[in-house]
Protein backbone atom coordinates (compact mmCIF):
# COMPACT_ATOMS: atom_id res chain seq x y z
CA UNK A 1 0.00 0.00 0.00
CA UNK A 2 1.36 3.58 -1.32
CA UNK A 3 -1.02 6.33 0.14
CA UNK A 4 -1.26 9.03 -1.92
CA UNK A 5 0.68 12.06 0.18
CA UNK A 6 0.00 14.62 -2.35
CA UNK A 7 -1.89 16.25 0.32
CA UNK A 8 1.44 16.59 2.82
CA UNK A 9 3.82 17.63 -0.27
CA UNK A 10 1.53 20.81 -0.80
CA UNK A 11 1.27 21.34 2.99
CA UNK A 12 5.23 21.07 3.68
CA UNK A 13 5.55 23.48 0.51
CA UNK A 14 2.43 25.98 2.32
CA UNK A 15 4.52 26.02 5.57
CA UNK A 16 7.81 26.33 4.38
CA UNK A 17 9.28 22.81 6.00
CA UNK A 18 11.50 20.46 4.27
CA UNK A 19 10.01 17.65 6.07
CA UNK A 20 7.11 15.76 8.39
CA UNK A 21 8.62 14.09 11.50
CA UNK A 22 7.10 11.28 13.61
CA UNK A 23 8.75 10.01 16.90
CA UNK A 24 6.63 7.67 18.27
CA UNK A 25 5.97 3.60 18.26
CA UNK A 26 4.10 1.66 16.52
CA UNK A 27 1.13 1.71 18.06
CA UNK A 28 0.93 5.28 16.61
CA UNK A 29 -1.95 5.27 14.01
CA UNK A 30 0.39 8.23 11.74
CA UNK A 31 3.80 6.59 12.30
CA UNK A 32 2.20 3.27 11.47
CA UNK A 33 0.38 5.03 8.32
CA UNK A 34 3.55 6.87 7.12
CA UNK A 35 6.92 4.10 7.73
CA UNK A 36 4.27 1.03 7.06
CA UNK A 37 6.41 -0.29 10.70
CA UNK A 38 5.63 -1.57 13.97
CA UNK A 39 8.33 -1.86 16.69
CA UNK A 40 7.62 -1.50 20.10
CA UNK A 41 9.86 1.25 21.22
CA UNK A 42 9.65 4.59 20.01
CA UNK A 43 11.61 5.45 16.48
CA UNK A 44 11.73 8.83 14.01
CA UNK A 45 10.54 8.49 10.50
CA UNK A 46 10.35 11.45 8.42
CA UNK A 47 8.62 11.80 4.93
CA UNK A 48 9.77 14.52 2.42
CA UNK A 49 8.60 14.99 -1.23
CA UNK A 50 11.19 13.31 -2.07
CA UNK A 51 12.36 10.37 0.39
CA UNK A 52 10.92 8.37 3.30
CA UNK A 53 13.43 7.40 6.11
CA UNK A 54 13.17 5.69 9.16
CA UNK A 55 15.86 5.46 12.43
CA UNK A 56 15.99 2.80 14.44
CA UNK A 57 17.93 0.75 17.05
CA UNK A 58 20.16 -1.66 15.88
CA UNK A 59 17.61 -4.38 17.72
CA UNK A 60 14.90 -3.22 14.86
CA UNK A 61 17.44 -2.32 12.08
CA UNK A 62 17.18 -6.10 10.42
CA UNK A 63 13.72 -6.20 10.78
CA UNK A 64 12.88 -2.64 9.53
CA UNK A 65 14.66 -2.80 6.24
CA UNK A 66 12.33 -5.82 5.26
CA UNK A 67 9.15 -4.57 6.17
CA UNK A 68 9.28 -1.04 6.44
CA UNK A 69 7.36 1.21 4.11
CA UNK A 70 9.92 3.55 3.18
CA UNK A 71 13.03 4.60 1.30
CA UNK A 72 15.72 4.24 3.99
CA UNK A 73 16.25 2.61 7.11
CA UNK A 74 19.27 3.63 9.29
CA UNK A 75 19.95 2.60 12.46
CA UNK A 76 21.24 4.91 15.77
CA UNK A 77 24.68 3.40 15.32
CA UNK A 78 25.53 4.80 12.06
CA UNK A 79 25.98 7.93 13.71
CA UNK A 80 28.07 6.81 16.36
CA UNK A 81 25.48 7.06 19.38
CA UNK A 82 27.60 5.10 21.97
CA UNK A 83 30.22 7.69 21.55
CA UNK A 84 27.91 10.49 21.99
CA UNK A 85 25.87 9.00 25.03
CA UNK A 86 28.94 8.71 27.00
CA UNK A 87 29.97 12.40 25.77
CA UNK A 88 26.43 13.78 26.06
CA UNK A 89 24.26 11.87 27.76
CA UNK A 90 21.57 9.46 26.03
CA UNK A 91 18.78 12.39 25.41
CA UNK A 92 21.00 14.76 24.00
CA UNK A 93 22.99 11.83 22.03
CA UNK A 94 19.87 11.00 20.56
CA UNK A 95 19.12 14.63 18.87
CA UNK A 96 22.45 14.49 17.99
CA UNK A 97 22.03 11.68 16.01
CA UNK A 98 18.31 12.79 14.71
CA UNK A 99 19.73 16.23 13.50
CA UNK A 100 22.83 14.52 11.71
CA UNK A 101 20.52 11.78 10.25
CA UNK A 102 17.62 14.68 9.00
CA UNK A 103 20.70 16.88 7.59
CA UNK A 104 21.71 13.79 5.60
CA UNK A 105 18.79 13.94 3.58
CA UNK A 106 19.01 17.94 3.73
CA UNK A 107 16.18 18.30 6.28
CA UNK A 108 16.58 21.62 7.93
CA UNK A 109 13.01 22.47 9.36
CA UNK A 110 10.33 19.79 10.12
CA UNK A 111 6.94 20.00 10.99
CA UNK A 112 5.42 17.71 13.46
CA UNK A 113 2.22 16.01 14.61
CA UNK A 114 0.48 17.60 18.08
CA UNK A 115 1.68 14.90 20.77
CA UNK A 116 5.47 14.97 19.08
CA UNK A 117 7.49 14.56 22.41
CA UNK A 118 8.25 18.54 23.43
CA UNK A 119 11.65 17.45 25.23
CA UNK A 120 12.68 15.63 22.03
CA UNK A 121 11.57 18.79 20.03
CA UNK A 122 13.77 21.36 22.27
CA UNK A 123 16.59 18.97 21.69
CA UNK A 124 16.41 19.10 18.03
CA UNK A 125 16.21 23.00 17.81
CA UNK A 126 19.63 23.32 20.66
CA UNK A 127 20.93 21.12 16.86
CA UNK A 128 19.50 23.33 14.58
CA UNK A 129 16.18 22.08 13.23
CA UNK A 130 13.77 24.38 13.14
CA UNK A 131 11.02 22.60 15.21
CA UNK A 132 7.07 23.48 14.62
CA UNK A 133 3.99 21.80 15.56
CA UNK A 134 1.46 20.86 12.41
CA UNK A 135 -1.77 23.44 11.93
CA UNK A 136 -4.06 20.92 10.86
CA UNK A 137 -3.96 17.11 11.10
CA UNK A 138 -2.78 16.64 7.59
CA UNK A 139 -1.71 13.00 8.16
CA UNK A 140 -4.99 12.25 9.69
CA UNK A 141 -6.85 13.79 7.19
CA UNK A 142 -5.21 11.57 4.40
CA UNK A 143 -6.24 8.45 6.46
CA UNK A 144 -9.54 9.15 6.56
CA UNK A 145 -9.80 8.17 3.23
CA UNK A 146 -8.93 4.29 2.87
CA UNK A 147 -6.83 2.61 -0.73
CA UNK A 148 -7.92 -0.73 -1.88
CA UNK A 149 -5.68 -2.47 0.60
CA UNK A 150 -7.24 -0.83 3.50
CA UNK A 151 -10.21 -1.51 2.97
CA UNK A 152 -9.73 -4.89 2.19
CA UNK A 153 -7.74 -5.31 5.50
CA UNK A 154 -11.20 -4.32 7.22
CA UNK A 155 -13.45 -6.33 5.47
CA UNK A 156 -10.94 -8.81 7.39
CA UNK A 157 -11.30 -7.61 10.46
CA UNK A 158 -15.03 -7.32 9.90
CA UNK A 159 -15.86 -10.81 9.14
CA UNK A 160 -13.58 -11.87 12.13
CA UNK A 161 -15.92 -9.61 14.45
CA UNK A 162 -19.15 -11.28 12.99
CA UNK A 163 -17.56 -14.55 14.17
CA UNK A 164 -17.42 -13.44 17.81
CA UNK A 165 -20.89 -11.72 17.60
CA UNK A 166 -22.40 -15.02 16.50
CA UNK A 167 -20.55 -16.92 19.34
CA UNK A 168 -21.55 -14.19 22.01
CA UNK A 169 -25.57 -14.90 20.47
CA UNK A 170 -24.98 -18.43 20.82
CA UNK A 171 -24.91 -18.11 24.43
CA UNK A 172 -27.33 -16.07 24.42
CA UNK A 173 -29.82 -18.64 22.54
CA UNK A 174 -28.72 -21.20 24.53
CA UNK A 175 -29.45 -19.37 28.05
CA UNK A 176 -32.55 -19.65 30.05
CA UNK A 177 -34.60 -17.39 32.43
CA UNK A 178 -34.16 -18.57 36.34
CA UNK A 179 -34.43 -16.85 39.29
CA UNK A 180 -34.81 -13.36 37.16
CA UNK A 181 -31.22 -14.13 35.52
CA UNK A 182 -29.87 -15.65 32.51
CA UNK A 183 -28.74 -19.06 33.24
CA UNK A 184 -26.17 -21.12 30.89
CA UNK A 185 -24.90 -24.50 31.64
CA UNK A 186 -26.42 -24.45 35.31
CA UNK A 187 -24.01 -20.82 36.02
CA UNK A 188 -25.22 -17.16 35.75
CA UNK A 189 -24.45 -15.82 32.19
CA UNK A 190 -22.35 -13.02 33.12
CA UNK A 191 -21.17 -10.11 31.09
CA UNK A 192 -17.50 -11.55 31.93
CA UNK A 193 -18.26 -15.03 30.70
CA UNK A 194 -19.69 -13.46 27.14
CA UNK A 195 -16.37 -10.95 26.48
CA UNK A 196 -14.53 -14.26 27.48
CA UNK A 197 -15.77 -15.92 24.45
CA UNK A 198 -15.60 -13.07 22.26
CA UNK A 199 -11.69 -12.21 22.86
CA UNK A 200 -11.43 -16.56 22.40
CA UNK A 201 -13.27 -16.31 18.75
CA UNK A 202 -11.31 -13.15 18.14
CA UNK A 203 -7.77 -14.80 18.70
CA UNK A 204 -8.70 -17.59 16.92
CA UNK A 205 -9.60 -15.24 13.52
CA UNK A 206 -6.17 -13.58 14.16
CA UNK A 207 -8.08 -10.14 15.92
CA UNK A 208 -7.76 -8.84 19.85
CA UNK A 209 -9.16 -6.13 21.59
CA UNK A 210 -8.55 -4.45 25.02
CA UNK A 211 -11.90 -4.07 26.05
CA UNK A 212 -15.59 -4.41 24.56
CA UNK A 213 -19.39 -4.21 25.71
CA UNK A 214 -21.44 -6.62 27.10
CA UNK A 215 -24.05 -4.41 28.84
CA UNK A 216 -27.78 -5.06 29.95
CA UNK A 217 -30.30 -3.60 32.06
CA UNK A 218 -29.53 -0.22 33.40
CA UNK A 219 -25.43 -0.12 32.25
CA UNK A 220 -26.99 -0.51 29.16
CA UNK A 221 -28.27 2.62 29.34
CA UNK A 222 -24.93 4.20 29.48
CA UNK A 223 -23.13 3.93 26.30
CA UNK A 224 -19.74 3.53 27.94
CA UNK A 225 -20.57 1.41 30.23
CA UNK A 226 -18.71 -2.00 29.83
CA UNK A 227 -20.78 -4.50 31.56
CA UNK A 228 -20.21 -6.69 34.92
CA UNK A 229 -22.26 -9.14 36.38
CA UNK A 230 -25.47 -11.62 35.47
CA UNK A 231 -27.40 -10.11 32.64
CA UNK A 232 -31.19 -9.49 32.92
CA UNK A 233 -33.98 -11.37 31.27
CA UNK A 234 -36.52 -9.72 29.45
CA UNK A 235 -34.18 -6.25 28.61
CA UNK A 236 -32.10 -5.49 26.27
CA UNK A 237 -28.34 -6.67 25.94
CA UNK A 238 -26.11 -4.55 24.30
CA UNK A 239 -23.14 -5.66 22.65
CA UNK A 240 -20.65 -3.82 21.31
CA UNK A 241 -17.32 -5.47 19.67
CA UNK A 242 -14.44 -3.26 17.85
CA UNK A 243 -11.60 -5.47 17.38
CA UNK A 244 -8.13 -4.77 16.12
CA UNK A 245 -5.88 -7.71 13.61
CA UNK A 246 -3.02 -8.29 14.78
CA UNK A 247 -1.34 -8.39 11.90
CA UNK A 248 -2.90 -5.09 9.61
CA UNK A 249 -3.62 -3.18 13.21
CA UNK A 250 -6.65 -2.38 11.40
CA UNK A 251 -10.26 -2.16 13.33
CA UNK A 252 -13.92 -2.87 12.59
CA UNK A 253 -16.70 -1.73 14.31
CA UNK A 254 -20.35 -3.35 15.19
CA UNK A 255 -23.16 -3.44 17.74
CA UNK A 256 -25.88 -5.76 18.34
CA UNK A 257 -28.65 -5.31 21.02
CA UNK A 258 -30.81 -8.69 21.84
CA UNK A 259 -33.09 -9.55 24.24
CA UNK A 260 -33.49 -12.88 26.00
CA UNK A 261 -37.38 -13.52 27.15
CA UNK A 262 -40.40 -11.02 26.52
CA UNK A 263 -39.81 -8.11 24.97
CA UNK A 264 -42.10 -5.62 26.71
CA UNK A 265 -43.82 -3.25 23.79
CA UNK A 266 -41.87 -0.13 24.84
CA UNK A 267 -38.21 -2.18 23.82
CA UNK A 268 -39.97 -3.18 20.94
CA UNK A 269 -40.80 0.08 19.98
CA UNK A 270 -37.61 1.32 20.62
CA UNK A 271 -35.67 -1.27 18.12
CA UNK A 272 -38.18 -0.67 15.74
CA UNK A 273 -37.58 3.36 15.92
CA UNK A 274 -33.83 2.54 16.05
CA UNK A 275 -33.43 0.32 12.69
CA UNK A 276 -35.56 3.02 10.79
CA UNK A 277 -32.74 5.97 12.24
CA UNK A 278 -30.02 3.38 11.10
CA UNK A 279 -31.83 3.25 7.46
CA UNK A 280 -32.51 7.06 7.15
CA UNK A 281 -28.61 7.42 8.03
CA UNK A 282 -27.89 4.86 5.31
CA UNK A 283 -29.73 6.25 2.87
CA UNK A 284 -28.32 9.64 3.49
CA UNK A 285 -24.77 8.72 3.15
CA UNK A 286 -22.66 9.34 -0.05
CA UNK A 287 -19.91 11.73 -1.12
CA UNK A 288 -20.37 14.95 -0.82
CA UNK A 289 -22.94 15.21 1.57
CA UNK A 290 -21.86 15.90 5.60
CA UNK A 291 -21.24 13.96 8.23
CA UNK A 292 -23.63 16.94 10.02
CA UNK A 293 -26.62 15.79 7.63
CA UNK A 294 -26.33 11.94 7.92
CA UNK A 295 -26.45 12.88 12.27
CA UNK A 296 -29.55 15.18 11.64
CA UNK A 297 -31.44 12.59 9.23
CA UNK A 298 -31.38 10.26 12.37
CA UNK A 299 -32.05 13.22 15.00
CA UNK A 300 -35.43 13.33 12.50
CA UNK A 301 -36.31 9.85 13.43
CA UNK A 302 -36.24 10.33 16.67
CA UNK A 303 -37.38 13.56 17.00
CA UNK A 304 -40.39 12.85 15.25
CA UNK A 305 -41.34 9.74 17.40
CA UNK A 306 -40.90 12.13 20.32
CA UNK A 307 -37.41 10.70 21.54
CA UNK A 308 -34.92 13.40 23.13
CA UNK A 309 -31.92 14.44 21.26
CA UNK A 310 -28.51 16.52 22.26
CA UNK A 311 -29.29 18.41 19.01
CA UNK A 312 -32.94 20.10 20.76
CA UNK A 313 -31.31 19.73 24.26
CA UNK A 314 -27.61 19.97 24.41
CA UNK A 315 -28.25 18.80 27.85
CA UNK A 316 -30.15 15.95 27.53
CA UNK A 317 -29.51 13.15 29.77
CA UNK A 318 -31.67 10.26 28.42
CA UNK A 319 -32.54 9.68 24.36
CA UNK A 320 -30.21 9.26 21.55
CA UNK A 321 -27.12 11.44 23.70
CA UNK A 322 -24.31 10.89 21.26
CA UNK A 323 -23.25 11.73 17.95
CA UNK A 324 -24.19 8.91 14.62
CA UNK A 325 -20.40 7.74 14.21
CA UNK A 326 -17.28 7.57 13.63
CA UNK A 327 -14.26 7.14 11.18
CA UNK A 328 -12.44 3.56 11.36
CA UNK A 329 -8.76 2.26 10.36
CA UNK A 330 -5.91 2.13 12.38
CA UNK A 331 -7.42 3.95 15.16
CA UNK A 332 -11.31 3.12 16.07
CA UNK A 333 -12.07 6.52 16.47
CA UNK A 334 -10.59 8.93 13.69
CA UNK A 335 -11.95 10.80 10.70
CA UNK A 336 -14.27 11.63 9.51
CA UNK A 337 -17.14 12.11 11.91
CA UNK A 338 -20.85 11.66 11.90
CA UNK A 339 -21.67 14.51 14.21
CA UNK A 340 -23.53 17.93 14.83
CA UNK A 341 -19.89 19.63 13.31
CA UNK A 342 -19.32 16.45 10.44
CA UNK A 343 -17.73 17.74 7.46
CA UNK A 344 -18.31 16.74 3.82
CA UNK A 345 -17.86 12.59 3.38
CA UNK A 346 -15.35 11.76 0.69
CA UNK A 347 -15.06 8.03 -1.59
CA UNK A 348 -12.69 6.02 0.55
CA UNK A 349 -14.38 7.01 3.98
CA UNK A 350 -15.31 4.32 6.32
CA UNK A 351 -17.09 5.03 9.04
CA UNK A 352 -19.83 3.54 11.75
CA UNK A 353 -23.86 4.14 11.90
CA UNK A 354 -25.18 3.57 15.15
CA UNK A 355 -28.64 5.40 16.69
CA UNK A 356 -29.37 4.60 20.06
CA UNK A 357 -31.83 5.46 22.95
CA UNK A 358 -30.51 5.49 26.66
CA UNK A 359 -32.48 5.39 29.82
CA UNK A 360 -32.15 3.84 33.10
CA UNK A 361 -35.13 3.07 33.91
CA UNK A 362 -35.71 1.37 30.46
CA UNK A 363 -32.26 0.31 29.45
CA UNK A 364 -30.32 1.16 26.48
CA UNK A 365 -30.64 0.24 22.65
CA UNK A 366 -27.60 0.51 20.01
CA UNK A 367 -27.30 -0.88 16.43
CA UNK A 368 -24.22 -0.26 14.18
CA UNK A 369 -23.30 -1.04 11.18
CA UNK A 370 -19.52 -0.37 8.97
CA UNK A 371 -19.78 1.40 6.02
CA UNK A 372 -17.60 2.96 3.17
CA UNK A 373 -18.60 6.12 1.42
CA UNK A 374 -19.24 5.78 -2.57
CA UNK A 375 -20.33 8.43 -5.40
CA UNK A 376 -23.73 7.20 -5.24
CA UNK A 377 -23.83 6.04 -1.75
CA UNK A 378 -22.09 3.84 0.33
CA UNK A 379 -20.93 -0.47 0.68
CA UNK A 380 -22.19 -1.44 3.86
CA UNK A 381 -18.98 -3.31 5.24
CA UNK A 382 -21.47 -5.39 7.75
CA UNK A 383 -23.21 -8.84 6.47
CA UNK A 384 -24.43 -9.65 10.13
CA UNK A 385 -28.22 -9.72 10.33
CA UNK A 386 -30.55 -7.17 12.17
CA UNK A 387 -33.29 -9.06 13.54
CA UNK A 388 -36.64 -7.76 14.83
CA UNK A 389 -35.33 -7.96 17.99
CA UNK A 390 -31.68 -8.70 17.83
Amino acid sequence: MQPDFSQLDAYLSANNADGYLVDADGSSAIQRYLSGFDAPDPFLSVYTPTIQAILVSTLEYGRAKETARVDRVSRLADYDYRNKVAEYGAEKAKARVAAEWLHSFGVESVEVPSRFPLSRADALRDQGIIVSPATENVVTKIRAVKTEEELANIRRTQRANEKAMQAAESMLERSSVADDKLVLDDAPLTSERVTKTIEATLLEHGCALDETIVASGAQAADPHNRGSGALEPDSFIVIDIFPRSKQTHYHADMTRTFVVGDASAQLTEWYSLTNRALEAALETIQAGVTGKAVHDAVCDVYEAAGIQTLREDSTAETGFIHSTGHGVGLDIHERPQLSPDGGELAPGNVVTVEPGIYNPSVGGIRIEDLVVVTEGGHENLTEYPRSDLG
